[in-house]
C-alpha cells in the first residue's frame, strides 16, 4: 500500500510532553472529547487541552475514577461511556450532541490490552476489537454531524506498534475458527484503528474533518492490568532489549500524550504518525 506520510520536522522528540507541545496555543471556544480520559495517556491529554482553553468532555466507563481524577481540572466535564455496549455509545453521543452543535477534536483514546481469555462485547465481537475499534467507529459516526459543523475538526485514533501482530482477520475476526491469541486480537484492533483513520481522512477532508492514527510509544499505564507481574516484567525487558538505551525504552504518560495533542492549527494538517500503513489479511 502506498504511504502518504512525510516527515514533518516538528522540532519535537520522544521526550517532549503534551504541555510543551500545547504551549503557545489557545483553544478557547473549542470543544474536545477524549475517551478514556480519566487515566494514563488520556488523562494527560485532557489536562493539556483544558489548560489551553478547550472545554474537554471525557467519556469513560469507571465513573468513580473519573470523579477522583477530573474533579480538580477546569473546563472538563464527564459523561459515562461503555464502548462495549452500543446503547451506551448512543446515549453518550446523544448527550454530547444535545449540548454542543460542533465538536472540534475527537480523540479515540480508550482501549483494552491483552485480555487473559476470549471475551465478547454486546455486539458479539471479540472484546478488544469491540472496544478499541468498533465502539469508537460507532461513536465517531454518531458524532459526525458535530464534527462537520466544526468546519475544521480533527479525529485522532490511538493505535500502537502492536498493529504488527496481525492485520484484520476478516474471515474470522472473533477467533471462532482460529485459536485465540490475545496479542493477535489486540494487533487486529490496532490495525483497524489505523485503517479507520486513513479511511475517515479520505472521506472527511471534503467536510473539513481530518483523521490521524498515532503511536504514543511504550508507556506503563493501567492498560497492562490484565498481565501478571511475570508477564509484565518479561514485556518490559523485551522493550528495553529493543531500545537503543535504557533511557529511550519507555515514555511517561505526559510524553505519550504529546502525540495526541500535536497540532499546527485547528484545520488538522498534521500527517499520520505511521511511516507504513498496516495491511488487511484474510488468513
Amino acid at each position: 500500500m502506498q504511504t502518504v506520510q512525510q516527515p514533518i520536522h516538528s522540532g519535537f522528540n520522544a521526550g517532549t510532553t503534551a504541555a510543551e507541545v500545547a504551549a503557545g496555543h489557545d483553544l478557547t471556544g473549542k470543544i474536545a472529547l477524549v475517551t478514556g480520559g480519566n487515566s494514563g495517556i488520556g488523562y494527560e491529554t485532557v489536562k493539556a487541552l483544558a489548560e489551553i482553553g478547550a472545554h474537554v468532555i471525557v467519556g469513560a466507563r469507571d465513573a468513580g475514577k473519573a470523579e477522583d481524577r477530573l474533579a480538580q481540572l477546569k473546563n472538563v466535564s464527564f459523561i459515562p461511556l461503555d464502548l462495549a455496549e452500543p446503547a451506551s455509545v448512543d446515549a453518550f453521543a446523544k448527550r454530547v450532541l444535545s449540548g454542543h452543535r460542533s465538536l472540534h477534536i475527537l480523540i479515540n483514546n480508550a482501549g483494552l490490552f491483552r485480555l487473559p481469555q476470549l471475551q465478547k462485547d454486546r455486539r458479539g465481537y471479540e472484546l478488544q476489537l469491540g472496544v478499541n475499534h468498533l465502539g469508537h467507529f460507532q461513536l465517531t459516526g454518531r458524532l459526525w454531524p458535530a464534527l462537520k459543523n466544526a468546519r475544521g475538526a480533527r479525529v485522532v485514533a490511538l493505535s500502537s506498534i502492536g498493529h504488527r501482530h496481525m492485520g484484520l482477520q476478516l474471515d474470522d475476526p472473533n477467533f471462532e475458527r482460529h485459536p485465540f491469541d490475545t496479542m493477535k486480537a489486540y494487533g487486529q484492533s490496532k490495525t483497524a484503528n489505523s485503517l479507520f483513520a486513513v479511511g475517515l481522512d479520505r472521506v472527511g477532508r471534503q467536510h473539513g474533518v481530518r483523521a490521524f492514527a498515532v503511536n504514543p510509544g511504550a508507556i506503563l499505564t493501567d492498560i497492562f492490568r490484565y498481565m501478571t507481574e511475570q508477564e509484565l516484567q518479561a514485556w518490559v525487558q523485551r522493550v528495553k532489549s529493543l531500545s537503543a538505551s535504557p533511557e529511550e525504552s519507555f515514555k511517561t504518560p505526559q510524553q505519550g500524550a504529546a502525540t495526541n495533542t500535536f497540532f499546527r492549527k485547528m484545520t488538522g494538517e498534521t500527517p499520520n504518525r505511521f511511516r507504513k500503513l498496516p495491511t488487511c489479511t484474510t488468513h
